[in-house]
């Protein structure tokens, strides 16, 4: 698998050096490609009826913003740019694509310095914000922090290129008190920046989208990364198809811990999607009162009928069983976190651990270092927090991520927008599939029930959990395409599973 690399700034700096020395091209022409991909992008989406402020200061990501503005010129759309004087030192791309610039006719250019009246820009206006860009290394203030509010107060659509001036791509921003571009759109070259990957950050990204700008592959191939960016073709070379003269026991025996009173319809989301994920056979251990529960939802499900009938009480025999999950809807009743603990300690395989018995674990932490190495955690933020300990930003909390599951050689799938699977070797894979909809009670308990299929099945953990969490969000996009996101539920996850397959066959 090859997924996308999420490089570090200074990396992204070598790739376009490299790229200049090898390819061989000038800076200029990248540029002149970069600025490209953004003019595209722009062409197809604004109207030519909307006025363009190309916002510049005078760096490179200045010298971009010139360079698109000439070309929206020169096709028609009605552009005016505002050079941010805020330095005696412009970059000399900048310089170039600035005289350029001054040989088009019918475009109004205007110089802005300090002190100067705040530029005028109406709510009917696209703005262009290429103040800062990605080179950013100590937070807005004075004159340019002037600039951002003037274009954060005035209501225009903004797009930004590459970063949204201000924002640090690599590190957490004080939000409290840097002033950062609020951009509906940021145009990002070649990769996605981490900070775009980051909840805190969503207020000043908007909808970001990925330009790719011919930075050489060799480098790129090369560079040294621990976080990737999962797409469909990554989840297409970790599928593996049928043989023709398959039969169950070739795709493994699950058994899944589940339901406590009340809970019981965890159970059956889980297990369901057990069995949609393309498992052999699936055992559900439940507690007495959901054995018609269990039997009337879900009929390719075999029960095992725990003696209690609120609450799980017994660990069955594990022999039989290629991978054990543990969690939806189980309760925090004594006597089931005494059999969370026994499983951890006669079980064999790796282990799927959501829910109530990420809950356990976090009353019980000495217990999480005999988890059996490779197991899977899949908690949300809160989850996470009461297993490992609260952090003062989603950077800190991807670092406690990876270093935790390195420690105790599992696998933490953070659940959220863009879902991270932190492995034992310090990779980190983000997750491109899912939207906002599928934020709904029993979404957990599927991906939970979507990863035991397939570790069950015979995917690696590592697999399972990358293809899974991919196929768990696309199989929520295709249900929210149909139903709208308000109106997701969780069994509409599970009923598009076998579309999410098909997305990758």
């Amino acid at each position: 698998m090859c997924a996308l690399k999420v490089l570090p700034v200074e990396m992204i700096r070598e790739a376009d050096l490299y790229t200049i020395n090898h390819e061989p091209v000038s800076s200029f022409d990248l540029m002149e490609r970069a600025a490209g991909a953004c003019f595209r992008w722009i062409s197809e989406k604004a109207e030519k009826s909307a006025l363009i402020r190309v916002i510049c200061g005078m760096g490179n990501n200045g010298g971009d913003g010139l360079a698109i503005a000439r070309m929206l010129c020169n096709h028609g759309f009605e552009t005016e740019v505002h050079i941010i004087r805020h330095t005696e030192h412009p970059s000399p791309d900048f310089q170039e694509n600035l005289r350029l610039l001054g040989e088009q006719p019918g475009i109004v250019i205007s110089d802005v310095f300090e002190n100067d009246p705040d530029i005028e820009i109406s709510d009917k206006d696209i703005v262009v914000d290429a103040l800062l860009g990605s080179g950013l290394n100590k937070p807005a203030t004075g004159f340019i922090a002037g600039i951002i509010d003037t274009i954060n107060q005035s209501g225009a659509l903004v797009i930004s290129v590459d970063m949204p001036s201000g924002l640090f791509a690599d590190k957490p921003a004080d939000h409290k008190k840097n002033i950062i571009v609020r951009a509906d759109y940021t145009l990002t070259f070649q990769m996605p920046k981490l900070a775009l990957l980051m909840a805190e950050n969503e207020q000043y990204t908007g909808k970001w989208e990925v330009l790719g700008i011919g930075l050489h592959e060799d480098f790129l191939n090369a560079a040294s990364c621990n976080n990737f960016f999962v797409q469909k073709e990554d989840c297409r070379s970790l599928y593996r198809p049928r043989p023709v003269f398959a039969h169950k026991g070739h795709f493994g025996h699950a058994l899944l811990l589940a339901g406590s009173t009340g809970k019981l319809g965890a159970a059956v989301l889980a297990s369901e999607a057990c069995l949609r994920a393309g498992v052999g056979l699936l055992t559900t251990h439940i507690p007495g009162d959901g054995f018609l529960v269990m039997q009337n939802s879900v009929h390719e499900a075999m029960v095992s009928i725990d003696p209690e009938d609120a609450c799980i009480s017994t660990l069955p025999v594990l022999d039989v069983y290629s991978a054990i999950g543990a969690g939806p809807g189980l309760g925090m009743e004594d006597t089931t976190q005494a059999v969370i603990r026994l499983l951890i300690q006669e079980t064999r395989v790796p282990l799927v651990l959501d829910a109530d018995a990420l809950n356990i674990l976090s009353e019980n932490k000495t217990w999480i270092s005999f988890l059996p190495p490779g197991s899977i955690l899949t908690p949300h933020p809160k989850e996470f927090e009461r297993l490992a300990g609260p952090t003062a930003n989603h950077f800190d909390r991807l670092e406690l991520q990876r270093v935790f599951a390195m420690r105790y050689k599992v696998y933490v799938i953070l659940k959220g927008a863009y879902t991270s699977v932190a492995c034992p070797d310090g990779n980190v894979y983000f997750n491109s599939s899912g939207n906002p909809g599928m934020a709904s009670g029993g979404s957990g308990d599927v991906l939970t029930g979507i990863i035991l299929g397939l570790l069950a099945s015979g995917y690696p953990a590592r697999d399972a959990c990358i293809l899974g969490t991919w196929l768990h969000g696309k199989a929520g996009d295709i249900a929210a395409g149909k139903s709208g996101q308000e109106a997701l539920l969780a069994r509409d996850i599970i009923s598009h599973i076998g579309k999410a397959f098909r997305k990758i066959y």
